[in-house]
């Protein structure tokens, strides 16, 4: 990168990436960085600041109206809860790493703050983390979460109604191997039933299908699909089909779904989810299960109030 170039060039310091991040700890590199930013706190003015501000994509308020939103939030979380997803407030930042280390994700996507702290930028990771904790701590319960909460990407959405931050609803659902793919085809007739649901009830939307991605990471995917694509259409009236040409996605293993809306007259995927090794990597134990998904909470509020 050029402005690495120049940094280095400038401090004359060719190995100096190596240096700070192999050569310091992280309470060292943290403590380097506090004393950074308090040095460069002192050249603000109250000018100044306002000037970034205006310039900042990241700190702006939400075009949404608040106590719309917040009624609406509570209840959705209502009616997952009574779905037996237990109701979760994350906080704002979440452990550095969150999503990076346990998924094809670049770090340089989040917002990496100090403290070995980053702005939340997927909340399922950071549920994840949650559970795996919990399963360190001794819990063996199937466990099963939902959220709604103000996500914040780095990457930058160009279109109408697109911002920096954003409010996402997701569910997790932790178990465990017990053979016969009985985790995947519960959990995921579990998911899939809840939004349903929750979208006739809550978003009196119809016309709502799910659709199936065959994923790398099991043995056999394709054996999985298809046991998985049998039960949920032998023990549900969802409209389900599996789709054979999937584009590539090597962050979800064996089955990577979406649920499809239609909305004015536009098909939206406004869901999107499957199964990760998350557990698995953290808990060091191929038994463990996860699904996760989640909704374009806030994108849905502005598509039906004519926002996007």
């Amino acid at each position: 990168m050029k402005i690495i170039e120049s940094i280095i060039e400038k401090t004359g310091v060719p190995d100096m990436i190596e240096l700070l991040a192999e050569s310091l700890s992280g309470t060292e590199i943290n403590s380097l960085l506090l004393e950074v930013f308090n040095k460069k706190q002192e050249s603000l003015s109250p000018a100044i600041l306002l000037n970034q501000y205006r310039a900042n994509r990241f700190v702006h308020p939400a075009e949404t109206d608040m106590i719309e939103l917040l009624t609406l939030e509570l209840k959705v979380l209502n009616f997952l809860q009574q779905y037996q997803f237990q109701a979760i407030e994350l906080s704002p930042v979440a452990q550095f790493g969150s999503c990076s280390v346990v998924a094809p994700v670049d770090q340089k996507k989040i917002i990496t703050a100090t403290r070995n702290t980053e702005v939340m930028a997927d909340a399922t990771n950071a549920i994840a983390l949650h559970i795996a904790d919990l399963k360190k701590s001794g819990i063996k319960d199937d466990l099963n979460f939902c959220t709604i909460h103000r996500h914040t990407r780095a990457q930058e959405f160009k279109g109408k109604g697109f911002s920096a931050h954003f409010k996402v609803g997701c569910m997790v659902s932790s178990g465990r191997d017990k053979g016969s793919y009985s985790f995947e085809k519960g959990s995921l007739l579990k998911h899939f039933q809840t939004f349903y649901e929750l979208f006739i009830a809550v978003y009196k939307v119809n016309n709502i299908r799910f659709k199936l991605q065959q994923r790398e990471g099991y043995n056999n995917s394709d054996h999985l699909v298809q046991e998985v694509f049998h039960y949920l259409r032998n023990n549900s009236d969802l409209d389900i089909f599996i789709d054979d040409a999937p584009g590539i996605n090597n962050y979800y293993k064996g089955i990577q779904c979406k649920m499809i809306i239609e909305i004015n007259g536009i098909e939206l995927e406004i869901a999107d989810g499957g199964f990760t090794d998350w557990t698995q990597q953290l808990l060091e134990n191929k038994k463990e299960r996860l699904l996760i998904s989640g909704f374009g909470f806030e994108l849905l509020y502005k598509f039906q109030n004519g926002m996007v």
